[in-house]
């Protein structure tokens, strides 16, 4: 499994615009349907990589535990479907489902909102506060499918207790480590 880091760039940048399809309700969503006033998380997955497979319940658990807190959740997968079909959106309607997903799951087949986001692995994070710039781009924890820690959540429950409480989210931040978006030639 190949390992690509989050591409650095800085933060601050603003949430690039986006409708697309949620594989869950059939309906096209944009972000500014499901931006939160408080803060933002978007994240990039899939349904096949190792990395999320490792990572997706404990993701669960902190959308739950920060939905009712006001924070809104976006997964987005834009992998190539044609090498991939098992991220294409009937598999991730399915992946949404068995996974008790409590946000939105949405395709983005021309991988364009990928691009925008300068998203690179799966999974791929980012945190934008309540004027949709971004303040935290990095990993959930330290844990890894091989490396024995185990899948707290820490930096980016970490991220969202500042937002919260109004404090400044730490510029220390770890890149976030997965599988490559598998892009389309």
């Amino acid at each position: 499994m190949a390992q690509t880091p989050t591409t650095l760039i800085p933060l601050g940048f603003p949430a690039p615009a986006f409708s697309l399809p949620d594989t869950v309700s059939g309906k096209v969503i944009s972000l500014d349907e499901l931006k939160s006033d408080k803060a933002t998380v978007i994240m990039f997955i899939c349904n096949h990589c190792p990395f999320v497979v490792h990572v997706i319940d404990e993701l669960v658990r902190i959308a739950n535990d920060y939905i009712p807190k006001g924070v809104s959740f976006i997964a987005i997968s834009s992998n190539d479907v044609v090498k991939y079909p098992q991220d294409g959106p009937e598999m991730m309607k399915e992946f949404a489902a068995v996974k008790s997903l409590p946000f939105p799951y949405l395709y983005d087949e021309t991988q364009d909102v990928a691009r925008a986001y300068s998203a690179a692995c799966t999974p791929d994070f980012s945190i934008f506060d309540r004027e949709l710039k971004c303040v935290y781009r990095g990993q959930l924890d330290d844990s890894r499918p091989s490396n024995g820690k185990p899948v707290t959540g820490k930096d980016i429950r970490e991220a969202l207790d500042n937002i919260l409480a109004a404090k400044p989210v730490s510029a220390d931040q770890k890149v976030s480590i997965g599988c490559n978006i598998k892009w389309r030639q």
